[in-house]
């Protein structure tokens, strides 16, 4: 991981290009490497299944993938517990497998982002394990939250902060055979699961390692980072006792929270600014930061901090006219105060896939999931139809635009996946209580005819074949309507819809234009210009009239002179 010795300079063109930067209007692709493509037939997606695939996504319109964690890690929380920054997992491939990949999206003109976990490590990872062999009070155990427990026996633990996964969020030290410590044996903090122990950043070492890494990445090519958990590293100092109050939602636990959106985190982005900024100005980073009210996550891309950030207030707002022009323009007035693009994102692999959450009302809490015991029964057509109208309403803002694989398939989410196959540690650290993320997770289905739909040259395939072997997660008997290859070319298709959504987005300039609302004389009806386009967007049940001009785009069908409810069409006049 060594520094290169000299760098080149951005130059004067460079610099005065600042404010047209490619990822201010980027919609970028996430792929989670598991449930992408499978090249070998082990049921698990690789880099290589990847390299194969990337011709699509240039078919589909898109300008950038984000490549969820591919790092060398057990995969007790699918890779998100990573116990070698800088290498790549023997599951997903090679370092030289990642190197063709890079090398075969910039040749097609995508840029890459790859994920970075910067909160906790594996506990697998060298430096835990030469904590937990190492005494309290060691540089070994000053890298994470190492602390002596409560009580005469210190078996209380020191205070009472729970696991986003479930269950405390800490865990007492064991002796290397496994029995319990002796006596004051310590007790460290994992925010997430127990195999993710946090890093401690106050800690100078810590902060040298991941710089050493985001030049080992940077050096190879990489365009940027998503940052996993980028407002938890820094906590409140004395780690004090809180108690979540359950009549708040997700955003504002975030924000009360003493390991959430604490001021230590800034420092950190701007020193890895820095970091960047010598590979030239269109290295990006990308904050994955639960935090409200959007005016203070606007902190996080500040013009020397982060590039951008997820927009999840926009993602967790319901298919509702008022509050869709609210967070819209809080956005727009929030990011653009500091200088930055708003981004905007419907669907990721940790949410409810918004072709299933738009249709409940209101859907479970993030983390929750749905299983068959939830007994919320969503309807996959009113799903898929507003699903559909909130793409083409969210594509038409000003900004850049995030979709996770597979929405541009309209797959919904998986719900009725069998106990015995989930995998993820909140279904396990809840007793299955919360279903977690799986439903979101299940391997893409390609080709209607192909073993595994076309993820892998495993198992077999077709309505009511067993498919237990042929992918990690099962995939359901549903899965050959949304194929890939079912859709391409069907004029109507969700995959069509998306591409052409995507051509007339470029065509229009929708993501530099200005927005300016238009009158509408109800409420649930939102209408905007945008450069040339007039965008119409009814949420409500009631036609609304459709504007003079030419459709360029439409969610649905729209008739001669009426948009029908649930649907967005895009007009040129």
């Amino acid at each position: 991981m060594a520094r290169p010795a000299t760098r080149t300079p951005p130059t004067p063109a460079a610099r005065d290009a600042a404010g047209s930067e490619w990822w201010r209007t980027a919609v970028i692709y996430q792929i989670y490497p598991r449930s992408f493509a499978d090249s070998n037939g082990d049921g698990i997606g690789d880099l290589p299944g990847i390299t194969a695939r990337l011709d699509a996504l240039v078919e589909l319109g898109v300008d950038a993938v984000w490549l969820s964690p591919f790092f060398t890690s057990p995969q007790k929380d699918a890779g998100y517990d990573v116990a070698d920054y800088t290498d790549v997992d023997p599951l997903f491939g090679t370092l030289a497998d990642f190197d063709a990949l890079l090398a075969r999206a910039h040749a097609l003109s995508l840029k890459v982002i790859i994920d970075l976990v910067p909160n906790h490590s594996s506990s697998a990872h060298p430096w835990f394990q030469a904590a937990l062999a190492s005494a309290p009070g060691s540089p070994e155990r000053a890298r994470y939250l190492f602390r002596d427990g409560l009580g005469a026996d210190g078996d209380v633990p020191p205070n009472n902060w729970q696991s986003v996964f479930g269950g405390p969020a800490w865990t007492r030290v064991n002796e290397a055979d496994g029995t319990q410590a002796p006596r004051k044996a310590q007790w460290y903090l994992h925010l997430f699961d127990t195999s993710q122990p946090d890093f401690d950043w106050t800690n100078d070492e810590v902060k040298e390692l991941f710089r050493g890494v985001l030049r080992f990445w940077l050096d190879r090519g990489v365009d940027g980072f998503r940052v996993d958990v980028a407002h938890g590293l820094a906590k409140k100092e004395g780690l004090p006792d809180w108690t979540p109050d359950p009549s708040l939602g997700m955003s504002d636990h975030q924000e009360a929270a003493p390991y959430w959106a604490q001021p230590g985190v800034h420092p950190i982005y701007r020193d890895w600014h820095e970091v960047l900024a010598e590979y030239g100005p269109d290295r990006i980073l990308t904050g994955e930061a639960w935090v409200e009210p959007l005016s203070k996550l606007a902190d996080w891309v500040r013009p020397d901090e982060m590039q951008q950030t997820f927009n999840f207030t926009f993602l967790e707002t319901p298919w509702d006219g008022p509050r869709l022009k609210k967070v819209v323009d809080d956005s727009l007035a929030a990011f653009g105060g500091v200088g930055a693009p708003s981004t905007w994102v419907l669907s990721n692999h940790d949410v409810i896939r918004h072709a299933t959450r738009l249709a409940l009302t209101p859907p479970p809490p993030q983390g929750e999931g749905l299983g068959p015991n939830t007994k919320l029964y969503p309807d996959d057509v009113v799903g898929l139809r507003r699903a559909r109208a909130a793409t083409a309403f969210m594509l038409a803002l000003p900004g850049s635009a995030y979709l996770y694989q597979g929405e541009e398939l309209g797959l919904p989410e998986v719900i009725d996946l069998p106990d015995s196959a989930r995998q993820d540690p909140t279904f396990f650290r809840t007793s299955g209580a919360n279903y977690g993320r799986d439903g979101a997770r299940v391997p893409l289905p390609w080709d209607v005819a192909s073993p595994s739909f076309g993820f892998g040259p495993a198992g077999v395939s077709g309505p009511g074949a067993s498919r237990d072997d042929a992918s990690w997660l099962p995939q359901p008997a549903t899965w050959p309507s949304y194929a890939r290859d079912a859709q391409l070319g069907i004029p109507g298709s969700t995959l069509e819809f998306y591409r052409e959504a995507l051509a007339a987005r470029r065509t229009h300039h929708l993501a530099s234009n200005e927005l300016v609302w238009l009158p509408s004389p109800d409420p649930a009806v939102l209408v905007f210009r945008s450069g040339a386009v007039t965008v119409i967007a009814n949420t409500g049940a009631t036609p609304a009239a459709l504007p003079d001009g030419r459709v360029v785009l439409a969610s649905g069908p729209v008739g001669t002179d009426r948009v029908p409810g649930d649907t967005t069409a895009w007009i040129v006049t």
